[in-house]
């Protein structure tokens, strides 16, 4: 049975998701020096934010060496489809076509992307029947 993601990450927590999966495995430090290429961020506010993402399952941690490397517990796909898939039960009513919807009418989209959109939902609908 696959591993599922039971605790879904802050805002604060994808950022280090993000660094992890661009870097690949790495150390508190290694992760702090990449935050701090954006916004200052202190090494122990780093260092408790993956202890506590440790905690929830988010990243695992390699005790085996020194210092100690992490990595995410779940790849990027996985984690962005159960995030989307929470926001679209919660905000969408499960439906796929709203949330799609309503992301291309915050954009400026043209209208044959729209129609190029509403196609391709169709056809996905279609083979789920």
């Amino acid at each position: 049975m696959a591993k599922r993601l039971t605790k879904r990450p802050t805002d604060a927590e994808l950022v280090i998701l993000n660094v992890l999966w661009e870097r690949g495995p790495s150390t508190v430090r290694q992760i702090n020096r990449t935050l701090n290429e954006s916004r200052p961020t202190g090494y122990t506010t780093t260092l408790k934010q993956m202890q506590v993402m440790t905690g929830k399952g988010l990243l695992v941690r390699d005790e085996s060496c020194r210092p100690q490397v992490y990595r995410p517990a779940f790849s990027q796909e996985k984690t962005r489809r159960q995030l989307v898939e929470h926001l679209m039960d919660g905000a969408f009513g499960g439906s796929a076509r709203k949330l799609v919807l309503q992301v291309l009418r915050t954009k400026d989209v043209n209208p044959g992307e729209l129609s190029r959109v509403e196609r391709l939902l169709n056809k996905l609908e279609g083979e789920r029947k």
